[in-house]
This record gives structure tokens, sequence and C-alpha cells, in this order.
């Protein structure tokens, strides 16, 4: 079986594959100070809860956007389950045509949803990934990597927004049952929410508008179901869509 590991800023995604099938999924916090050690029993443990055993992965791919975490994950890898890591980065196969000035720029969790983003949905396309950071990814009729755009993500607005005004409380995210707040809570709800969708769907007209022909629209991330719910231009949401890469990229490198 497979383990793919998707390190985010804020969440690290580990997915057990058997095949082409998810078998079992987790979400820990991504905690740059970890040690391998430290996640090779989280890791393990979350394993046993789910009747896995190390002995069951065969291979591991990661891609990571948090470099410190690199090392850690690798030597996990190879102390925990007895597997020299596939890693995304430079000289992995991806079969992506990348059109930016600078290819190496782009974060390998977006190119590792366009990898997927392609092979299940097929271009023109628009990937719109909820993380720490709202990503757009703009993919072509002929499947080529055209570019994006990056937005300050959900959770870091709203925690800057408690930070910064010293009179506004820290909220929880959910969907007001109206855009006119009647108290401070509901109001800075109603103008993260809608705010946020009403983002999603004004960058994504947008970049609808550079393509020849309009682009089938894709969501992941976390809070994706979320803003799905009131946005008006995406068309499915896919949490798994970045697992769904690391297992095709895998693929294509063994």
């Amino acid at each position: 079986m497979l383990l793919a590991v998707d390190v985010g800023n804020t969440n690290i995604m580990l997915g057990v594959y058997a095949g082409e099938t998810l078998q079992k999924y987790w979400r820990i916090s991504t905690i740059r100070e970890q040690t391998d050690d430290e996640y090779g029993v989280i890791v393990r443990n979350l394993f046993q809860q789910s009747g896995f055993t190390a002995e069951c992965i065969s291979a591991i791919i990661i891609s990571s956007v948090v470099p410190p975490l690199d090392f850690p994950l690798k030597k996990m890898a190879e102390k925990y389950f007895q597997v020299s890591p596939l890693i995304i980065g430079p000289g992995i196969r991806t079969g992506l045509n990348i059109l930016m000035d600078n290819p190496r720029e782009v974060g390998a969790d977006r190119v590792v949803n366009a990898v997927a983003g392609i092979e299940l949905y097929g271009g023109p396309l628009i990937i719109v990934d909820f993380g720490t950071a709202t990503t757009f990814c703009a993919i072509s009729e002929k499947n080529e990597y055209l570019g994006g755009a990056i937005a300050p993500g959900i959770g870091i607005s709203t925690e800057a927004l408690f930070q910064k005004a010293a009179k506004l409380p820290r909220v929880e995210f959910v969907k007001p049952r109206r855009v006119i707040g009647k108290d401070t809570i509901t109001s800075m709800q109603a103008g993260i929410f809608y705010g946020f969708a009403g983002q999603v769907d004004g960058i994504v007209r947008r970049m609808a508008g550079e393509f020849a022909r309009k682009p089938f629209v894709v969501a992941t991330g976390g809070l994706a179901g979320l803003i799905a719910q009131e946005s008006e231009t995406i068309e499915e949401v896919n949490h798994f869509l970045t697992l769904e890469g690391l297992r095709i990229i895998h693929g294509r490198n063994t």
C-alpha cells in the first residue's frame, strides 16, 4: 500500500491507498519543531487505531510546502516504515507542462493539485484550494499549467482581524443566516463568510474571462465545502484532490 503525505502550513493530511482506492485518511497539525520520532509515533498510533501496520506500507510519497519538515518526515519514513520516500521536487516526473516564468516557484501542493485536476477533470480548469493561503490555479484546454493567484487564507485573515482590531473578538467561521448582522459576532461572521465567497467568485470570473472557453471549477481544502454552499462559480468540491495527485505522481515515477 501507498502512504501519501500532504504537508501544509497548518495541517498535514495523510492517506493510505490500496491501488487507486483511498482506504483511510487523517489530518494532523503541522508542527515545525516536531522530530522524526514524534511524527513516527503519531503516525504509528493512527495506524494502530485503524487496523493498519507499518509493514502494510510499501511506498511513501510526500508533498511539502514547509521545508523544515522535509528532513524529519524523510527520516520518519525510513526509521518507522523502512521506506525511502518520494518527495515532490525537481527531478520528479509529474507530466505537467508549467508555463510560468519560473516553474520552480510553483508550490508542490499546486503542482500536485494540477496533476490530479487534469487527470480527473481535464482542461480548461480552475482549481481553488482553501489552505493557509487561498490559491487559484489555471489549467489550459491543452492541460498546461498557466499560472494563478494567491490570496490570504480564511484562517489567517480572520485571526488578523482579531489581533489587529482591539475590540473585535475571535469568532467561529460559520455561515450566518443573514448578511446584515445584529451584533458584533454575527456581523464579523457575515463579513468573513460572504466576503470570501465573493472573493472566490470575483477572482474565478475574472480568470475565466482569460480562457477561450468556460473552465470547470473545482475546490479543495478544509473549508471548501462551506464556501461552496454560497459560491456561484464552484462546480465541485473534492477534499482528496491533493492525495489523488500524490497517488498519480507516484504511479508515474515507479
